[in-house]
């Protein structure tokens, strides 16, 4: 999925707070990131309405573990994503966490589109995993690969400043080799045609955004 571009000047248009440049709100920048996850989700819902149902994946596949499971993965993800946006002092760490907040909650609109099309709920009874081989050892204190524990996410939403950046990097790269894993997983042992070719542009993006992300880890001094 393509994810809708927020431009430096949209991230910027309301006046910061303070002189690190974060602002107490964006107003006007967090209306333009709200109207982006919403457009992400639209069109994640149409593209997954383009999957053709004349074999429809069962309860059980690869791939309706993957889109239940790489949902829930993603909305952390988009969460991170949004702390990024309202709390990184970095302009590139902004930028990228709106980027990763909208492409991801397009995602979502797509795999949700495809467990309704396929008459499945958006929960099943299967553990976090079952779907992948050897997928049930890779859940660690219940999540999934990359995914960070709510002591994690509490201490990123309290940091600041250029804490706040190295850790919101540190944390999403970590996340996204979860997700690169979880994908390689689906492309494994997945058998819908159009499941595994979403699969790979996620795969391909995740990817880039771990090169950005890493650069920008490296340019702030901060160790993976």
């Amino acid at each position: 999925m393509t994810a809708p571009v927020t431009t430096d000047s949209e991230l910027d248009e309301a006046p910061a707070a303070d002189q690190g440049g974060r602002g107490a709100v964006r107003r006007y920048g967090l209306l333009a990131v709200v109207a982006a996850l919403v457009a992400g989700l639209v069109l994640g819902y149409a593209g997954g309405l383009l999957t053709p149902t004349l074999a429809r994946p069962g309860e059980n596949s690869a791939e309706a573990g993957f889109a239940r499971d790489m949902t829930a993965h993603h909305n952390q993800a988009v969460a991170m994503g949004l702390l990024a946006f309202s709390q990184g002092q970095d302009p590139e760490v902004r930028q990228v966490g709106v980027d990763i907040a909208t492409g991801q909650q397009g995602e979502i609109g797509t795999m949700q589109t495809w467990l309704r099309s396929w008459k499945l709920d958006p929960t099943g009874e299967q553990a976090p995993m079952a779907w992948m081989k050897d997928g049930g050892g890779l859940v660690k204190n219940g999540l999934m690969p990359g995914m960070a524990t709510p002591e994690e996410m509490a201490k990123l939403r309290g940091a600041s400043g250029r804490e706040f950046d190295v850790l919101f990097l540190q944390m999403m790269i970590r996340h996204h080799i979860g997700g690169v894993h979880m994908i390689d997983g689906i492309l494994d042992e997945g058998h819908d045609d159009d499941v595994l070719a979403v699969a790979q542009i996620m795969k391909n993006t995740q990817q880039n955004d771990l090169t950005n992300l890493n650069a920008a880890l490296k340019r702030l001094g901060g160790t993976p």
